[in-house]
């Protein structure tokens, strides 16, 4: 960007080869670690952990992204002095009609709730859904036929279900469960969660205890802890899941490498597919 601070990068994709070419950059008022596209295409969201804020920017026709047109800045501080001084927006993610946006803040221990109008590119601010003091909020994810959602916390280790309100963009509490198995005493951080696409089964992952946690999800929302599988590396911070929902793919950031597993789609458990890729600090 050649600013201080970080930005965003619109590219277009040759629908042949997969080639990138970039379009434009634009700036950010602080320094983004998520984004997501709204469904409608006309409008991209930001969370900005530097900064503690989530941003919209206008999609172009041409694919290029405007300058932001509206900052939704969050206020407050957790109870741990050394990770929640200010607030740290960690991601933002928007329900299946684009109508509402939600962004877990590690820092002030809230899922911020804003409704999205995407074709004036602005955000109203919607309540929001309180964690425990010093759950650390990171990421969400949505049921993909039911009204669920769910929140992997980092500094608590911990995955919260809540029930959703499609209508009013409300967020309650249903369930509050570890991510590390009983006696685990050492450290370890949360990172990343998803839902797999049949919705019975829910993964999340531990850095630290380096594993991937898996739960089964009833037809109340509500998870049960079906166990743990080694990520075969250190540090699995991001990790996504094929859209067949076969595969499940981990990045070890700390040993450089992506493991590979295929997904029992009866248990929902995990066996490793093939060697470990090697990727320099992959995130």
């Amino acid at each position: 960007m050649g600013k201080k601070g970080g930005g965003l990068t619109a590219f277009a994709i040759n629908q042949k080869t997969g080639a990138l070419t970039k379009l434009n950059e634009v700036t950010s008022p602080g320094v983004p670690c998520h984004l997501s596209v709204h469904p409608s295409g006309k409008a991209v969201l930001a969370a900005n952990y530097g900064g503690g804020n989530v941003v919209i920017y206008p999609v172009k026709k041409d694919g290029k992204l405007g300058a932001f047109a509206d900052v939704a800045k969050h206020t407050g501080k957790g109870a741990d002095p050394k990770r929640q001084d200010s607030p740290h927006a960690h991601c933002v993610m928007l329900d299946a009609a684009g109508k509402y946006a939600f962004a877990p803040d590690l820092g002030i221990d809230k899922v911020m709730i804003y409704k999205v109008d995407a074709a004036n590119a602005k955000l109203k601010p919607s309540g929001f859904a309180t964690l425990k003091p010093a759950a650390g909020p990171r990421h969400f994810a949505f049921h993909p036929t039911y009204d669920f959602a769910y929140v992997i916390s980092e500094l608590n280790s911990t995955m919260t279900a809540f029930r959703y309100d499609k209508d009013k963009g409300a967020l309650t509490e249903l369930q509050t469960i570890s991510t590390l198995p009983d006696g685990f005493k050492d450290t370890s951080y949360c990172a990343d969660v998803h839902v797999h696409p049949s919705g019975k089964f829910l993964y999340g992952s531990n850095r630290g205890h380096n594993s991937i946690v898996i739960y089964s999800i009833d037809s109340a929302g509500k998870l049960t802890l079906i166990g743990h599988e080694s990520t075969r590396g250190n540090w699995p911070r991001n990790f996504g899941i094929d859209p067949t929902g076969q595969f499940l793919l981990v990045a070890n950031q700390n040993s450089n490498s992506v493991a590979t597993f295929k997904i029992d789609e009866q248990t929902g458990k995990l066996t490793q597919a093939g060697d470990l890729l090697e990727i320099p600090a992959p995130v």
